[in-house]
């Protein structure tokens, strides 16, 4: 069961890592192109033609690309109004609940965001100025989506697990470290 454990750590890292690193490549292009923009603009006055459109498109693409690392390490926001009234020994009751809402939700935002590309690569939806085609970015939405949503179901298999005492290091009831 540790064994197990510890590669499902190392693929959860693995899985982090990469998205992280594509999210910050995508935050890094942003910076350097609003820069040339902006240094273009006024040292030379020639801006980069399509720059808001691309760092509209850049930014899209960073928050739902950084969603799965967000709903596995759950640092969503939260508000905590029930914690001081909610029974310790029953927290993994309520966090099972909450996380398969969440499941439910981000997946049937997954697959109307995926209907929604469908339809933009049928119709030929595509950006204003640069011509670039919508389906793609809602297209990566709606895999992210459901990548958050199974992300979440695994979490509250976990709480599952360690509330039935199946495991009990390492899941997200443990004291200790976050959990990668």
């Amino acid at each position: 069961m540790q064994t197990q454990m510890a590669r499902a750590t190392r693929v959860s890292r693995v899985l982090q890592l990469m998205l992280e690193g594509v999210a910050g490549a995508t935050l890094f292009g942003m910076m350097l192109l609003t820069t040339a923009d902006v240094g273009g603009r006024y040292f030379f006055n020639s801006p980069i033609l399509g720059a808001v459109e691309l760092t509209q498109l850049m930014l899209a693409a960073l928050v739902f690309l950084s969603l799965p690392v967000v709903c596995w390490r759950q640092e969503h926001v939260s508000v905590d109004l029930l914690d001081a009234v909610f029974p310790v020994k029953l927290i993994w009751i309520r966090e099972v609940i909450v996380n398969l809402i969440v499941t439910a939700a981000l997946w049937v935002m997954a697959q109307r965001v995926w209907a929604l590309a469908e339809r933009a690569f049928s119709w030929g939806d595509v950006t204003e100025f640069l011509r670039i085609p919508h389906g793609y970015l809602i297209g990566l939405i709606a895999i992210m989506l459901a990548l958050s949503a199974l992300l979440t179901l695994i979490r509250a298999v976990f709480y599952l697990l360690e509330g039935f005492k199946v495991i009990e290091h390492g899941g997200p009831l443990s004291k200790g470290e976050p959990h990668d």
